[in-house]
């Protein structure tokens, strides 16, 4: 496949764009800051440089593509203004549309709930927490998924609470609240992995699977 990868040089995004080269796709990766790119992506990985503002080269970048992941979150900074992000995605979204990419996946945390989830106190606190400490990511985040779960797209967002850094364990648990027993740490690498295999498989489409070590 043909995947293109929007926040493909943040921690989750390189990770998975070294996941779906593992996986035999071609990858297009999108980066605002060309001098994070790895030097190793030179031979393998098609690079597309802008800001999430500019919709010609998303366009460029989405063109040819079979699926879409972005890996893209909100900043953490509470001194941060705004939601480009959800414009970006915004931009995703037109462009997948224009040229009939159906496949999309994102990622989130569990503050946004699966469409067939009901909010659990577990729920409840990760929002919490969250729109009281972040309430500019929380929106941002949400604005980003809504823009995402789009009828007219073969949707998935990948849902998870506390990243860390350990190895890819392939231990992964997916599941909903109220239904599954999940934790709430999980390596990054675990996360790229689970979220480039989403790309080739259709088990999860319309559904916002929470995962965790």
């Amino acid at each position: 496949m043909n995947v293109t990868v929007f926040g493909a040089t943040g921690a989750i995004g390189s990770l998975t764009v070294a996941e779906l080269l593992d996986r035999g796709h071609s990858v297009t990766a999108y980066a605002r800051n060309p001098r994070k790119i790895p030097s190793a992506w030179a031979d393998d990985v098609r690079l597309v440089i802008g800001e999430m503002s500019d919709a010609e080269a998303i366009d460029s970048a989405v063109a040819g593509s079979d699926a879409v992941i972005s890996t893209l979150g909100p900043s953490m900074d509470r001194k941060a203004v705004g939601t480009p992000l959800v414009g970006g995605t915004e931009n995703i979204v037109a462009a997948m549309k224009k040229h009939g990419v159906r496949r999309v996946v994102g990622q989130a945390t569990p503050s946004i709930l699966d469409p067939q989830e009901k909010p659990t106190m577990t729920t409840r606190l990760i929002r919490l927490l969250a729109t009281t400490v972040w309430p500019r990511a929380v929106e941002e985040l949400t604005g980003m998924s809504r823009t995402l779960m789009d009828p007219g797209l073969d949707w998935t967002i990948v849902r998870f609470s506390r990243p860390t850094d350990g190895p890819r364990t392939g231990n992964v648990h997916a599941g909903f609240f109220g239904s599954d027993r999940l934790g709430f740490a999980v390596s990054r690498a675990d996360i790229a992995a689970f979220t480039a295999a989403q790309a080739e498989s259709l088990a999860y489409v319309g559904r916002a699977p929470a995962i965790s070590n």
